[in-house]
């Protein structure tokens, strides 16, 4: 991809001196102001791909608040693809003005098609892909989330030399291409935590497909619920966090693995000398999504 891209650096975190470890957050949120962190690396071979191939269209999947569809749609208006867009739940059709997330991959010239959560739940059938060509023509599949070989190659870059001293690798998780990335760039004494952002324990076995090495775990307490689910706890932790450090956290992922990170710390769950290394995904996009969510709930926003 010919991107301008900005280099990602390592945050120091300050931490109290009882924890006795040193906490730092790579801040892939800063290397491209609108496909940042996972999605940029994601994006980059599969975008190299679908021209190599000749593709014009692009087709990929999302919710209400998806980073990925964000992305895919500036992406798309960057290189020159058509982007085609399915989205989870029909009843958003008529309310693309009030999402910050579909008004700007409209604005990037997305064109979308809505299904209910039924049919969408079937994205991944050779039925369902064929209506869609039927409707749509030829197109270049990413599919939800971007999880795939070529952007799991993206991820494996996150990860640099200097990196190298790290105890501890910690991601936040969505459909499992991040980590899997991390894990195969990490080094044999480095242990990978992936906090996932969905309720299940289905994530072990697909990242256990693009994976050999036996050196990471799932942290699953963490989830608040699912995707959207949040509440009072987490938002105080992101604005708290974002007050001491001047980082913002997004509240579907780096914000539940953070407040994670840190409960363990509190835990004593890493070892005294140890150095941790936090991956900064991205997704500050889906914030005002959910305020306009919380704002409805009469509770606090996330600032």
């Amino acid at each position: 991809m010919i991107f301008k891209l900005n280099r990602s650096i390592n945050q120091t975190i300050s931490l109290p001196k009882k924890y006795g470890v040193e906490l730092l957050l790579k801040r892939e949120d800063e290397i491209h102001p609108f496909i940042s962190g996972n999605k940029y690396r994601k994006l980059k071979y599969n975008i190299e791909e679908a021209r190599k191939l000749n593709y014009k269209t692009l087709l990929t999947f999302g919710g209400a608040y998806s980073n990925h569809i964000a992305a895919a749609a500036f992406a798309g208006k960057e290189f020159g693809f058509k982007t085609i867009g399915i989205i989870r739940g029909d009843e958003l059709r008529d309310k693309i003005n009030e999402n910050p997330t579909l008004s700007f991959a409209e604005a990037c010239g997305m064109q979308f098609k809505f299904v209910s959560r039924e049919l969408f739940r079937t994205k991944h059938t050779k039925e369902f892909i064929e209506k869609l060509k039927e409707e749509f023509g030829d197109f270049y599949l990413l599919p939800e989330g971007g999880t795939n070989v070529l952007a799991i190659r993206g991820c494996e870059e996150i990860l640099t030399d200097e990196d190298a001293s790290v105890d501890y690798v910690c991601c936040a998780i969505g459909t499992g291409g991040t980590i899997s990335g991390l894990i195969n760039s990490s080094q044999p004494d480095q242990q990978v935590l992936g906090f996932p952002a969905l309720k299940g324990s289905f994530l072990k076995e697909d990242i256990s497909k693009f994976v050999s090495k036996q050196n990471w775990s799932l942290i699953t307490e963490y989830h608040f619920g699912g995707y959207a689910k949040i509440n009072t706890e987490l938002i105080d932790f992101i604005n708290q966090f974002k007050q001491e450090n001047n980082i913002q956290l997004d509240p579907v992922y780096t914000g539940k693995m953070m407040f994670g990170i840190f409960d363990l710390l509190e835990k004593g769950y890493f070892s005294k000398g140890s150095k941790i290394l936090a991956i900064h995904t991205g997704g500050l996009q889906g914030i005002a999504g959910m305020n306009n969510i919380l704002k409805q709930k009469k509770l606090p926003i996330i600032e």
